[in-house]
């Protein structure tokens, strides 16, 4: 069976490992890594090299990106990632592709797909996150996908309202936290030493625009600027850089700020990996911004989240998750609230067993149907 694989990101790529390791390794697959995206960016870590050293026998690569992030410049870069998807389309032939998520250069591949009669199969489908325009690139993806891989059963729902029927939804579980209970951190000495983190206790920090709330980016910049310049006062901080969002810029200004300013409580990471970003979390004492990392994956590590904003709004919550506006004294009392718990020892509602089993399972009686 051939099978492409769309990744635009560190992010969808993390979050894949578990299922391409599986199909790597199965002689059932004849699997083909599309690239594209920020993967290569250099401004943004040049993760292509990530895939590079997983070695797969076949990687594609599609450069599609405008550097600015204005608003004209990600439309610009969605139209060009179309163009640039239409000819790869014409040119290569799968049983079935994946793509993941909601970003909109996923989105702008998979619509070029259409036409061509494409075959997608969707993850993380059905989610809604109020304070990002992603919902839109989201619903998109999942009404122009055959097969579809939700996180909960509450999003498994929403995806079965929103194509008006059940054929080929299923409900597995975060691919993302497929291998947690196995997970083995990097050394905490060797992992503190790789970075130049200092010994003692750290937040771990991913904040990106808020793409509903353009006009509002800059005082939300400063907001998160002021909350970290407090909070690291009590307790060192790392920050991971934000993705090519609209108007991230505007954050990656406000904390390179940061860092200029406070030099000695601030550690800058572009681009962390899956193992070492586990390996951060892990370590962490809590974590803090608006990311989708601290939504499904904090509670497998025990750790709180201070949830900033808008963003991921409208996502299913395990009870680690403490909710605050886009404003500086709701950051600095979040964040105090958080370091004041010790190890959240609940459920995480986006962990199910057997999360890359059921999907190969599926895809393969999926194949043997068509």
């Amino acid at each position: 069976m051939r099978i492409g694989i769309l990744t635009s990101s560190r992010a969808d790529y993390g979050i894949y490992l578990p299922l391409l390791q599986k199909m790597k390794n199965d002689s059932f697959f004849e699997m083909e890594i599309i690239a594209f995206g920020t993967h290569l960016s250099k401004s943004h870590g040049y993760t292509l090299n990530d895939i590079v050293k997983d070695e797969y026998d076949c990687i594609h690569t599609i450069s599609s990106l405008i550097s600015n992030d204005d608003a004209q410049s990600i439309a610009s870069s969605y139209g060009l990632t179309v163009l640039k998807f239409v000819d790869f389309w014409a040119n290569h032939k799968y049983d079935l592709v994946f793509c993941l998520g909601d970003r909109f250069e996923m989105s702008a591949s998979v619509q070029a797909g259409i036409p061509f009669g494409v075959k997608f199969a969707h993850l993380h489908g059905g989610e809604t996150t109020l304070g990002a325009i992603d919902n839109v690139y989201r619903h998109q993806i999942t009404l122009a996908s055959l097969l579809h891989f939700t996180a909960t059963d509450v999003f498994r729902e929403k995806v079965i309202d929103l194509l008006g029927s059940s054929e080929g939804v299923y409900y597995v579980g975060s691919l993302s936290l497929n291998d947690i209970k196995s997970f083995v951190p990097i050394d905490r000495v060797s992992f503190f030493e790789k970075f130049n983190i200092p010994n003692e206790e750290f937040a771990l920090v991913t904040f990106h625009p808020e793409t509903m709330s353009l006009q509002d980016n800059v005082r939300y910049a400063q907001e998160m600027k002021n909350a970290l310049a407090t909070i690291s006062k009590k307790i060192f901080i790392i920050i991971t850089m934000p993705n090519a969002d609209t108007q991230g810029s505007v954050y990656r200004e406000v904390i390179e700020e940061l860092k200029k300013e406070f030099s000695d409580r601030f550690l800058l990471i572009e681009n962390f990996g899956k193992v070492n970003y586990f390996s951060a979390m892990h370590y962490a004492k809590i974590l803090i911004g608006n990311t989708s990392s601290g939504i499904l994956e904090a509670a497998s590590f025990g750790k709180y989240v201070v949830n900033v904003g808008d963003r991921q709004k409208g996502r299913v919550q395990s009870d680690n998750v403490l909710n605050c506006e886009f404003e500086a004294t709701a950051m600095v009392t979040g964040a105090a609230k958080a370091m004041s718990f010790e190890k959240y020892n609940g459920k995480n509602v986006y962990f199910k067993e057997g999360v890359v089993d059921n999907i190969i399972k599926i895809v393969k009686e999926f194949y043997e149907s068509i």
